[in-house]
């Protein structure tokens, strides 16, 4: 047999397509092999070593108490089954968190970084204790130091299903214990319920009580950007006094920003916001307020704002600003129909006709003027440009008030009511007050110009002044300081003045000053008429309080009066001395001059003793000779001559005591200063056209 021989073949070589497929089948199979135990890692079994590695690096104690369990990912999910975060030593509760549950979201890649950023955290029946320190310490901080913000780990979602928030902050006097209950995300009917988790909360807010209770959307998006659906709320609460219910929608929960909501607020004085807000608003009777409210940034706008101050309705728009270092208030109000008695406890009034429903008013003992403590310090907290409008002002029975427009200026603590319009007896009173709160104590200045003022409107209640015709003209020009009306005229210095020419007044109101028996009775019976009045002018100096004549004139066709003395803010006491002097000729006259003493409280009045009683004596001695010589000593053969009018109103004119202008001077002259020449010579001519 043959035998063949056939060549040997070597197997063939591998090609680099059949090393990658190798190296491709490898790493799926180390990929499936890593995937299997990550599916299946009892990871329950570093529930240890992370208790440990957790309460090492924060300091506090942490521990999951029944199960642990981890999804991988670029967002690594741990699954807790019973949690507890201790609080650091100097909180009260002792724990910062402990849950039933817990899920929550951390980030991968800014953890290698030392950055916490937790998308979601989601809570099954929690116990949270929150505290925030005076010096910037919080319990929530999970650094070592608790007062470093950085150490705040940065929370997106944030999601319970009930349970309780204790949350204590004794800088703001606040101590509050919120219970939140789950009651679902669908409705009865199927329909997604918007509003599923409702809260209670009771403690204190500045130190007063405080409760709360309403409805909140179920997912709290508290930081970490990108879109969020706006975020509902209702609430209805309690503070001290102060009693809120509104309902929003907040876009952005961490800065309230993109905030649409309305709301209904009540309390006992608006000054009481500063303690809840840090707004500075005056005090005020109670109030009830209505409207929208909105935040864009640090901005917040009220808008449509309407309600009762006390029996005076308010409305307008206002708006909040607090990008820059001092927050300012700015905005317009309307008041169509003011109560006085609304007014009375912004200014330390007394209300004119019933007692302030609040904040009690500082009377001393036998005093008029109010000495109320006024907080000017506030002033610095806040600006303000705030315009103010009051078609009708009611129930003022000391002036008679009619209306009144007043530009609010405030900024680095000097108040302005710039200008001001006041409508009084048919006229205006109109100017500016300043309050600078930069020293101790306030400075206040006052200057205001009467013009046209009704006679017969000014003293409606005063039967023998309501017939009199003939306007006013007036000026007060005072600066003091204190902290207090009372304390503030106490130490005034400045002038004032009113005038008046061409009116009437009642003629019977003139004998009586003069004791003119004859007149009297020939009034009482034929009935008063009133006599023409030439001028009349009241001006004083005030010097450290003391306000000292420098005219006191009325002069009629009847009797010319002529008065000097001085009247004290400080004490309210009173010393003046009129001297009438009859015109015509008359019999049954005792005329005396007549004193006036006494307190603003007490004030008393009557002829001259002295005199009086000389006149008297006289009639006694020639009646003892001849009853009917006892009428020589009461007649009066009217000596009394015109005053020179336009003499007498150029001195009232021209105080003699200005201000020492001790608060601050603004730079710009006001938008109607006159030029000095050109005030003295149209004051000139007023006088002169008054004395016509």
């Amino acid at each position: 047999m043959d035998i063949v021989h056939t060549p040997a073949t070597t197997p063939p070589r591998p090609t680099r397509r059949h090393w990658l497929l190798r190296i491709v089948v490898g790493f799926v199979a180390l990929v499936a092999v890593l995937v299997l135990v990550v599916l299946f890692f009892p990871w329950d079994v570093l529930r240890g070593p992370v208790n440990r590695i957790v309460s090492e690096s924060t300091g506090r104690h942490f521990e999951i108490t029944r199960r642990l369990d981890v999804k991988l990912g670029s967002t690594i999910r741990v699954l807790a089954d019973g949690i507890e975060f201790a609080n650091p030593g100097w909180a009260r509760d002792p724990h910062l968190v402990r849950a039933e549950a817990a899920e929550i979201d951390v980030r991968f890649w800014p953890l290698l970084t030392g950055t916490l950023e937790l998308p979601l955290v989601s809570l099954t029946q929690p116990v949270l204790g929150l505290q925030l320190q005076e010096d910037g310490r919080r319990s929530w901080a999970l650094g070592k130091d608790t007062s470093d913000t950085s150490t705040v780990p940065k929370i997106g979602a944030f999601v319970i299903d009930g349970g309780t928030v204790n949350f204590m902050a004794p800088g703001y006097g606040a101590d509050i214990t919120t219970q939140v209950t789950l009651e679902g995300e669908t409705k009865a009917d199927g329909t997604p319920n918007p509003l599923p988790l409702s809260y209670k909360a009771k403690g204190t807010w500045n130190k007063e009580p405080f409760s709360a209770e309403g409805r909140t959307g179920g997912v709290l998006q508290l930081s970490m950007g990108g879109a969020q659906q706006p975020f509902p709320l209702e609430i209805d609460a309690k503070a001290g006094a102060t009693a809120l219910k509104g309902a929003a929608t907040i876009g952005q929960l961490a800065t309230l920003d993109n905030t649409q909501a309305t709301f209904d607020i009540r309390g006992r004085s608006l000054s009481d916001l500063y303690k809840f807000i840090g707004v500075v608003l005056p005090t005020t009777p109670r109030y009830a307020l209505a409207g929208r409210l909105d935040k864009q940034g640090a901005v917040w706008r009220v808008a449509g704002m309407n309600g009762k101050l006390g029996s005076s309705d308010v409305a307008g728009d206002l708006t909040f600003d607090k990008s820059g270092a001092t927050p300012m208030l700015s905005g317009n109000l309307r008041t169509r129909s003011l109560d006085f008695n609304d007014l009375a406890p912004v200014i330390g009034a007394k209300a004119s006709d019933k007692p302030a429903q609040t904040n009690k008013v500082v009377q001393r003992p036998g005093k008029v003027l109010p000495d109320t403590p006024l907080d000017f310090a506030l002033l610095k907290e806040m600006n303000a440009d705030v315009r103010y409008d009051i078609a009708d002002i009611r129930h003022v029975k000391e002036l008679p008030l009619e209306r009144a427009k007043v530009h609010i200026d405030l900024k680095s603590g000097l108040l302005k009511l710039d200008p001001m319009e006041l409508g009084v007896a048919g006229g205006t009173l109109a100017g500016s007050v300043r309050i600078d709160s930069a020293t101790t104590p306030a400075v206040v200045a006052t200057r205001l110009d009467a013009r046209r003022l009704q006679l017969n409107k000014l003293f409606p209640a005063e039967a023998l002044t309501k017939s009199g015709l003939g306007t006013i003209t007036g000026k007060v020009d005072l600066e003091g300081r204190g902290n207090s009306t009372a304390a503030v005229l106490a130490s005034a210095n400045g002038n004032l003045a009113l005038l008046t020419g061409r009116g009437q007044i009642s003629n019977i109101l003139l004998e009586f000053i003069g004791l003119d028996g004859g007149e009297i009775i020939k009034f009482l019976v034929g009935g008063d008429r009133n006599v023409r009045m030439r001028c009349a002018a009241a001006a004083f100096d005030v010097k450290n309080g003391l306000m000292n004549t420098r005219t006191l004139v009325l002069d009629t066709t009847d009797t010319v009066v002529m008065g000097e003395g001085q009247v004290s803010l400080a004490t309210e006491k009173m010393d003046l001395t009129l001297r009438p002097q009859p015109k015509d000729r008359s019999i049954l006259s005792l005329r005396s001059p007549i004193h006036i003493g006494g307190t603003f409280a007490s004030p008393t009045g009557g002829p001259d003793k002295g005199a009086l009683a000389l006149r008297a004596g006289a009639a006694i001695a020639l009646g003892t000779v001849n009853p009917l010589l006892a009428l020589a000593a009461t007649f009066e053969p009217g000596p009394g001559e015109d005053a020179n009018c336009v003499q007498v109103l150029a001195k009232a004119g021209a105080p003699l005591v200005r201000p020492r202008g001790a608060g601050r001077q603004v730079a710009e002259p006001a938008a109607n200063e006159v030029p000095a020449a050109a005030a003295s010579a149209a004051s000139n001519a007023r006088v002169a056209n008054m004395a016509r």
